[in-house]
């Protein structure tokens, strides 16, 4: 196919393409290329060819129109496998499909319900600690909570002292991984590198309290979660799930289902910090709600604070890219797209282009309104996926990011100094530098 036929994009290094530029500034790089070269670009990563798709349409067309043409387990999730496995996160086909039906009953929305105790129970535990006038490393504090709540909601699991190891653990194993995804050549983890001994390490202490937790459940007790509902499933020869995949299926939702959340909140709090008209209005609306901590029943009562959620996951979402690859040949937008073409969607661009968002740099959670949200594009807003994989967890991770907000302000402002964190573009958007935050008692 003749490069005049395919989508525009800038030149690249003959061996490397754009990596160098990709891997430097992910972020800037996926913003640059939306803006000069339009809302289909083409760029390249070594020999594989990749379009970044920053158009609603074009993202509806690989999400949910064409979805079985474009896989999930792309180049960059066979990097990660030591970590999650062939968990929900990184499978596909039909036993992704027989995961999904597996652990959506753990999702359901009676059942949902019933987790708006815990979350908000472990909030003001950690909350107890807190003292007027202090440091806290703001991203550590919510990746205590929300490790907390997901492992007893899902695995009746208590890990309050696990909750720093596992924490450690992974951003060991994030920052290696932030590596590969920058090196044109994948060194296999058996090589005994520095970097795969860290890794390695990192994944064998995730292992051990993924493993005790799954040991923990051998004693015959349904305890009515979903770890005790995968040991019940057998397949269609009778045998149950192994150890090895009740492992991938439990660090999955461990790890997935805590990290989003706490970079979420972290934002969500520094967001806050720079916009005290924010910070004022929040308080009042908790307020509101008396001296006892926010439940389920209140999220009806707490639209602004909804909505200050939702524009913090606008502007800085958690889960900032993602990919597939095409299958087959295929066309979007007119241009064809080859099979074998990685596609890379940036909620990143997405949530920021002018187009769909005014002064889309403004933290402002009253653009959310009733006409706002009926006018928006659809897929214009993508922080939990779209399509049949969209995020399983979605409306646990919006309640609970309600709440813990909600119970946080209540009692305590988070003030930032003078620095300030950096995006940093790895599986996750994370943030460098400037997390500590002086925490104020109302």
């Amino acid at each position: 196919m003749s490069p005049s036929a395919l989508p525009p994009g800038p030149p690249g290094h003959p061996i490397l393409g754009n990596l160098r530029e990709f891997a430097a500034d992910t972020l800037g790089f996926a913003t640059r290329l939306a803006r000069e070269y339009g809302d289909v670009a083409r760029f390249r990563i070594v020999r594989r060819t990749a379009y970044l798709l920053s158009a609603p349409e074009a993202v509806e067309r690989v999400l949910v129109e064409n979805h079985r043409n474009y896989v999930k387990h792309t180049f960059f999730w066979r990097k990660v496998d030591a970590i999650f496995g062939r968990g929900l996160l990184t499978n596909e086909g039909d036993d992704w499909l027989r995961q999904r039906r597996l652990v959506q009953p753990a999702f359901h929305h009676e059942r949902i319900a019933e987790y708006g105790r815990i979350m908000t129970d472990y909030t003001l535990d950690r909350l107890e600690g807190w003292q007027d006038g202090e440091a806290r490393d703001v991203r550590g504090e919510m990746t205590s909570i929300t490790f907390r709540i997901v492992a007893k909601t899902l695995f009746d699991a208590e890990v309050a002292g696990d909750a720093a190891e596992i924490a450690a653990a992974f951003d060991t194993g994030i920052e290696e991984i932030a590596r590969r995804i920058r090196t044109p050549v994948l060194i296999p983890d058996r090589v005994p590198t520095p970097g795969n001994l860290r890794y390695r390490r990192a994944v064998d202490r995730m292992d051990r309290l993924v493993y005790r937790i799954v040991r923990e459940h051998r004693d015959g007790r349904d305890r009515g979660d979903l770890l005790s509902a995968l040991m019940e499933v057998r397949d269609e020869d009778g045998r149950p799930m192994s150890e090895k995949q009740l492992r991938d299926e439990t660090i999955t939702m461990l790890l997935a289902g805590h990290e989003t959340t706490a970079l979420a909140l972290t934002w969500t709090w520094y967001l806050l910090s720079q916009h005290p008209d924010v910070v004022a209005r929040l308080e009042e609306e908790v307020d509101a709600l008396g001296d006892r901590p926010p439940g389920v029943g209140d999220l009806s009562r707490l639209p602004y604070t909804e909505s200050v959620v939702r524009e913090a996951l606008r502007i800085y979402p958690p889960a900032y890219s993602f990919g597939r690859e095409a299958l087959e040949d295929d066309e979007i937008l007119a241009w064809p797209v080859p099979a074998g073409t990685t596609l890379f969607v940036f909620p990143w661009v997405l949530h920021r282009h002018p187009r769909l968002y005014p002064d889309p740099l403004r933290f402002d959670p009253d653009r959310w309104t009733d006409t706002f949200r009926r006018e928006l594009p659809r897929l214009a807003y993508l922080p939990f996926g779209s399509g049949p994989r969209m995020c399983i967890g979605r409306e646990f991770a919006r309640m609970e990011l309600v709440l813990i907000v909600a119970t946080i302000a209540q009692r305590f402002r988070l003030e930032w100094g003078p620095e300030r964190p950096i995006p940093m573009a790895s599986i996750t958007l994370r943030p460098t530098g400037g997390l500590r935050a002086v925490v104020r008692r109302r």
